[in-house]
């Protein structure tokens, strides 16, 4: 394949927006949106349960909870919350390992910064070369099809 960047023939171009870099096949925007509202609904009805079982002092859960969820989700074996795993995605470092407890820690307080950008940080998702958010590139992670 001739490259008309370099000018010289070669292997390893790919086609204009792949998403494919070696047989790795990065998650898109509207697959993780899909697997974030499915987390959302689950957190949301947790701490809503719990809330009111407790009536009303549980309301740290309603702050704490959704790190502790995503945190231990994403630092398991399964290397996916619910929504991610329904949608057959999952949460690696660069190398494409489990990340640790602390990484997904990271990664979980680092999308406020994704908020706090008027929601560009998610977009990015959509515009960047390995499918990344602006929480993926600070956390160093990728959202790889499963």
């Amino acid at each position: 394949m001739y490259c008309q960047g370099c000018g010289t023939t070669l292997q390893h171009a790919k086609p204009a927006g792949s998403a494919v870099r070696g047989t790795t096949l990065y998650a898109g925007f509207w697959v993780r949106f899909v697997a974030m509202i499915i987390d959302a609904v689950i957190i949301a009805v947790g701490s809503g349960l719990v809330s009111a079982a407790t009536l009303g002092a549980g309301i740290v859960v309603t702050f704490v909870g959704p790190w502790l969820y995503e945190a231990f989700m994403l630092s398991s074996e399964w290397q996916a919350t619910v929504g991610k795993r329904a949608m057959s995605i999952a949460v690696t470092g660069i190398d494409g390992n489990r990340i640790s407890f602390a990484r997904a820690t990271g990664r979980h307080f680092a999308k406020w910064i994704s908020v706090f950008t008027l929601g560009i940080g998610f977009i990015m998702v959509a515009f960047t070369a390995k499918k990344q958010a602006l929480h993926d590139m600070i956390a160093e992670t990728l959202v790889v099809n499963r």
